[in-house]
């Protein structure tokens, strides 16, 4: 198992990935956190009692380029459980790049095969700094021209690394 801290402005959290169950996602994702991709990435997308996404929009809402997507991998066994780490999509279910997101509660509805017959691809867990998860979804949102739920006050990545 590999795991990746970010710092956050709100503060620190770990994710455990499970590079068993979800190989292609964990390495897309590696890759992502080994070329310093995430720094100075917002949680752009806020929902407390459901999920807190990030991993794609800078502090103007401007959404950074990234790699090819990847195959789903939702079909591995893992739930969508509070506390996992999910890729996040477009309605095509092959299209997870490099946002994910944070379940903040069991969200048994993403999981395989999900409405639209795949589901959304668990690939870790956060293994210490739950309560600053807890704390970016606590936060006020409203939105930024056409996107909701954005927090009032951005919540910057500051770095991810493998530790």
């Amino acid at each position: 198992m590999t795991n990746v801290k970010f710092t956050t402005s709100k503060g620190d959290f770990t994710i455990e990935l499970d590079d068993e169950k979800a190989p292609i996602t964990v390495e897309n994702f590696l890759s992502y956190v080994d070329s310093g991709f995430y720094s100075g990435l917002i949680f752009h997308r806020v929902m407390k009692d459901f999920m807190i996404q990030c991993g794609g929009m800078d502090a103007d809402m401007n959404e950074k380029d990234t790699e090819p997507p990847i195959q789903n991998e939702a079909a591995n066994g893992l739930k969508n459980d509070k506390g996992t780490v999910a890729m996040a999509r477009l309605p095509d279910p092959h299209s997870a790049s490099a946002q994910f997101f944070i379940n903040h509660k069991d969200n048994d509805f993403l999981n395989f095969p999900g409405q639209d017959g795949f589901g959304y691809c668990v690939f870790g867990k956060v293994s210490d700094g739950m309560d600053v998860v807890n704390s970016i979804a606590d936060v006020e949102t409203g939105y930024v021209g056409s996107h909701g739920d954005v927090p009032t006050e951005p919540i910057t990545i500051e770095s991810a690394e493998r530790v």
